[in-house]
C-alpha cells in the first residue's frame, strides 16, 4: 500500500483526474519496488523470567540454545529473587517454557510478550 501525501494537479478541471496521476504513480512505485532490497523479518518476544538466583545458569543455557539474547538482569534488594529480560525469536519459543523449567528444576517463571521485528541473517 502506498499513500500519496502531496500532489500538484493540472490547473484545468478537464485535465484533472485519475488519468493524470495513476500512470506516473504506477511507474514511480514500480521502480521503487525494483530497486528496493527486500529482506525477511522475524518476530521477537521480550521474555521476562522471574525466580531465585540459582536459575541464572539454566536460563542462560536455555536462551543460548534457542538463539535468545539476554538484555538485562536485576537482583531484588530483598531475598534472592532475580528478574531476567531477554529477547527470543518467536519461532524458538515453542516448548521454551517446558525446556526452561526442566533446566531450572521448575523454579523459573517466564512471560513472553511481542516486542519487535528483526531482520533475519
Amino acid at each position: 500500500r502506498f499513500d500519496i501525501h502531496d500532489v500538484t494537479l493540472h490547473a484545468d478541471a478537464i485535465h484533472r483526474g485519475g488519468g493524470q496521476i495513476i500512470p506516473t504513480a504506477r511507474r514511480c512505485l514500480y521502480a521503487s519496488m525494483l530497486t528496493a532490497t527486500p529482506c525477511i523479518m522475524e518476530p521477537i518476544y521480550l521474555v521476562e523470567i522471574q525466580g531465585p538466583e540459582e536459575i541464572y545458569g539454566g536460563t542462560q543455557t536455555t536462551l543460548i540454545r534457542r538463539r535468545g539474547e539476554m538484555e538485562s538482569e536485576h537482583r531484588a534488594e530483598r531475598g534472592n529473587q532475580m528478574n531476567i529480560k531477554a529477547y527470543l525469536p518467536v519461532m524458538e519459543s515453542f516448548g521454551f517454557t517446558g525446556d526452561l523449567r526442566s533446566s531450572t528444576a521448575g523454579k523459573a517463571f517466564p512471560q513472553c510478550v511481542f516486542d519487535h521485528w528483526q531482520r533475519m541473517n
